[in-house]
């Protein structure tokens, strides 16, 4: 009988203890769900909108749609805008990338050693990252105008021609990319601050011990290597935040002149938005994110050999 008695009673922690489980396991999902339903009407709903507009022809405002299958996609790889704001939007790139990844690290070295100023260096490059870019996209055409501009006006004082920064084909996707690499700036800085801020000093101050007293060498034996992880989130985010380049486009040259400065995500609201092309928007909208993620991946794999950590 009291075998039996233990035998029976035996079970009943195992029953409590995958009742405490299963209590857990509701618990986390009921804390998870609001998280869960934000990205899923934030994020995942858009999304799957997105993909099947871009499968029809539907024109804002319209009532009837038509499904076309892979006619929008058909269409991006003949179109010569598409083309065009691609070539842009990649020489773009080409220009703020280097600029903004280059001056932030440049710079937060500088400010790095700095004990009384660097505090007031540091608001002075961080207030470009802090405004909206649409204020200062009207302050940078007062800046570059032709006659009323201080830019040109110290150019004529120096014996120069103006140069219309906003208006000349050859200029305008530099100056753009310029005013990109003003706003970038700041915000590389502050991060690798922060990476020069984990690098140990006892390894300076070995070096210097086994002759390593010149500064370039510092930097190029232990700083850079040491930075790694840093410099290859800064290259990401920098590449991603100048690939969504629009707001300076928009206010300062509409894409103009004759096409110089019309990059892809101008191109993508121009048909939504303009021209009441939703379809074909949706579908530039999906290449436009599938270049981007495939254009981080290939970052990522690329520099992730060549980062110490």
């Amino acid at each position: 009988m009291m075998a039996s008695a233990v035998a029976i009673a035996a079970p009943v922690p195992v029953v409590r203890r995958d009742r405490q489980r299963l209590i857990e396991k509701l618990a986390g999902c009921g804390f998870a769900f609001p998280a869960f339903l934000l990205l899923l009407l934030t994020n995942l709903v858009p999304l799957a909108v997105l993909l099947y507009l871009s499968f029809t022809n539907y024109e804002l405002g319209a009532l009837d749609t038509r499904f076309l299958g892979l006619d929008n996609f058909r269409k991006a790889v003949t179109d010569p805008v598409l083309r065009r704001s691609l070539a842009n939007t990649f020489v773009y790139v080409a220009i703020v990338l280097p600029g903004a990844v280059g001056l932030g690290l440049l710079i937060a070295v500088l400010l790095h050693r700095r004990k009384r100023t660097r505090t007031f260096y540091e608001v002075v490059y961080f207030l470009p990252v802090t405004s909206t870019l649409i204020a200062m996209a009207t302050v940078w055409q007062f800046i570059l105008h032709p006659n009323l501009g201080p830019v040109n006006g110290m150019l004529r004082a120096m014996g120069f021609g103006e140069i219309a920064f906003l208006s000349e084909p050859a200029y305008v996707l530099p100056t753009l990319a310029a005013i990109g690499i003003w706003q970038l700036v700041g915000f590389n800085m502050v991060l690798f601050l922060a990476g020069l801020s984990a690098i140990p000093r006892d390894l300076y101050e070995a070096a210097e011990i086994d002759g390593c007293r010149s500064g370039i060498d510092r930097f190029l034996t232990i700083t850079w290597p040491l930075l790694g992880p840093t410099t290859m989130f800064v290259i990401i985010t920098t590449s991603i935040t100048a690939f969504k380049v629009f707001d300076t486009v928009a206010v300062m040259t509409r894409g103009g002149p004759m096409g110089s400065s019309e990059v892809l995500l101008y191109a993508i609201y121009l048909e939504g938005y303009q021209y009441f092309h939703m379809g074909y928007a949706a579908a530039l909208t999906l290449i436009f994110l599938a270049f981007v993620l495939l254009f981080s991946i290939l970052q990522t794999f690329v520099l992730e050999r060549r980062v110490h950590y």
